[in-house]
């Protein structure tokens, strides 16, 4: 007999479950981010992963590129993005079952389809860019410009300075040394007691320290490149500085700038696990091994327009390669600028941090098309505008000129927009999905994979602003 007085469950028969069959499209909601994949998916010109496969007749049948493309936005788009967790979700997932069924790829599979097609993603990049501009969600009004730094895939104990480098270059030279003079005293004393012998045969402590000393040397070079290159842009920063000063009469203040040293400063470091990343000053960690990844991102609904990665630090150079990437997408994905009151395609307003303002950038972004609005320097919270109103006089600089652009009420508006624009993008990214470290290594295959990223954001945009199901 039943106690009256005891709490009634609801029934539990994880028997009964565990033989049930479980449809996704019964158990997930209709307007579930899978579903809205599989329907757009046989929709994107795949022709570029197909033409891979065509002239290929060994082995077994391969997988079919649109499973392996939906399964791979899909992944990325809910922040799996581990080839071994995708394989996982593949087996246990309604979600993943939904894309691949019964026969599920390994993660080896998943992996090499990644790899081997990272460049082919650039199309599916434009694809989803032509369908947000389709959808109303491109509109040009503004276009923020950013970058954040995400970790290498590279630890940051396997980098070695400069300095240090010479220093175990003089000490791998000195151990060589003395090991060969150990192996002639060898080769004498055996040549004395067992007779001739080949004598081509290399210790394998020598070989080991051989091999080591002919890694720290391509090191070298590889940052005394880019010191040159460092030593180059100095140059011509100082000539357009100078330049400036003469055409407006200003004399230079303060100390006369050190001379440009071509040579590498002995903090200056690389990383021996992925060389063409840079040790980069973080905001939690103070110093790792990173990319600088870039976003162009339309104010309308947060839809990335354009993105690289590079090995820079600082953004001083990467405006202009933004607003061209940006513009060549546009094209490409059929997306027309906005029109002035004459009907005439109109500057696209670009919004950027002080890190990339340059006079000669904010020129060419000009010539470009765009109407940059760049702070010039760092802008204090709170702090009263000390600039008068009026008129600037007829010897203003550009960098005064572009300071006064951002203190008319409509720059400061348009100003104001940037931090709400593409910085929750990179929150969207890093905090929401999880992607806060690359997988692949080298600067290719990571510029691929942040595109693939980007790409994704754009389709959840596009399924948020016009596919999710109304939640209330």
């Amino acid at each position: 007999m039943d106690d009256p007085t005891r709490k009634t469950y609801r029934p539990w028969e994880p028997q009964r479950y565990a033989q049930q069959t479980h449809s996704p499209l019964a158990k997930l909601p209709e307007g579930d981010l899978v579903f809205f994949l599989l329907d757009t998916v046989p929709h994107l010109d795949l022709s570029r992963f197909y033409a891979y496969y065509e002239t290929e007749t060994r082995g077994a049948p391969p997988f079919d590129p649109a499973e392996m493309v939906c399964l791979l936005l899909y992944a990325y788009c809910v922040g799996v993005f581990s080839s071994r967790k995708i394989a996982l979700a593949c087996e246990r997932n309604l979600a993943f079952l939904a894309i691949v069924g019964d026969d599920r790829p390994d993660f080896r599979t998943i992996s090499d389809f990644r790899k081997l097609h990272l460049d082919a993603f650039a199309d599916v990049f434009t694809a989803v860019l032509r369908l947000a501009g389709a959808a109303g969600l491109v509109r040009l009004g503004n276009l923020a410009i950013d970058g954040t730094k995400i970790q290498g895939n590279a630890s940051r104990h396997k980098a070695m300075s400069y300095g240090y480098m010479k220093k175990e270059e003089q000490r791998l030279r000195a151990e060589i040394d003395s090991l060969l003079r150990q192996a002639q005293d060898t080769d004498a004393a055996e040549e004395a007691v067992l007779g001739s012998r080949r004598g081509d045969e290399l210790p394998a402590e020598l070989q080991r320290r051989q091999d080591r000393l002919a890694v720290i040397a391509a090191a070298k070079e590889r940052l005394e490149a880019a010191a040159r290159l460092e030593a180059e842009a100095e140059r011509q920063r100082r000539e357009e500085a100078e330049a400036e000063r003469e055409r407006t009469g200003r004399k230079r203040r303060g100390r006369e700038p050190a001379p440009i040293s071509e040579t590498p400063d002995d903090k200056a470091q690389t990383n021996f696990t992925d060389p063409e990343l840079r040790i980069m000053k973080t905001n939690n960690k103070g110093w790792d091994c990173c990319g600088n990844a870039q976003a162009s991102v339309d104010g309308a609904c947060q839809i990335i327009v354009s993105c690289d990665v590079v090995d820079a630090a600082n953004d001083k150079q990467q405006a202009v390669p933004q607003a061209q990437a940006a513009l060549a997408n546009l094209a490409e994905a059929g997306l027309e600028p906005p029109t002035d009151a004459t009907g005439q395609p109109g500057k696209i307003p670009a919004t950027l941090d002080s890190g990339y303002y340059s006079e000669k950038a904010m020129q060419d972004l000009e010539e470009l098309g765009f109407d940059p609005h760049a702070a010039t320097g760092r802008q204090r919270h709170h702090a009263p505008d000390s600039a008068a109103a009026g008129p600037l006089p007829a010897e203003a600089t550009a960098k005064e000129k572009m300071a006064a652009k951002l203190r008319t009420p409509a720059g400061k508006a348009l100003y104001a927009r940037r931090k709400a624009i593409v910085e929750p993008v990179f929150g969207q990214i890093k905090g929401a999905r999880g992607f806060r470290r690359f997988l692949l290594r080298g600067l290719a295959k990571v510029r691929g994979e942040w595109r693939l990223v980007c790409l994704t954001h754009n389709l959840l945009k596009i399924w948020r602003y016009g596919c999710a199901p109304s939640v209330g």
